[in-house]
């Protein structure tokens, strides 16, 4: 398994829906579905984590650009 702290919004995301896929999939059983919601869980974290951390600088950048446009 990868290091998802590492991986990018990208990866994860694949991941989670390819998780999805797997869950909606008829020939999925409850025992991998469970596995596989978990897996999914984990991605949505990281992936929750990524645009946070994005939202955050975005929010500082527009910050700092009004504060510039005052002086």
């Amino acid at each position: 398994m990868t290091d998802k702290k590492n991986d990018t919004f990208e990866q994860a995301l694949l991941r989670l829906r390819q998780n999805a896929e797997k869950i909606r999939s008829q020939d999925t059983d409850l025992e991998d579905a469970i596995k596989y919601y978990e897996e999914g869980m984990k991605d949505y974290k990281v992936c929750r984590g990524i645009l946070d951390s994005a939202r955050q600088k975005i929010e500082q950048f527009e910050e700092e650009a009004g504060s510039e446009g005052r002086d």
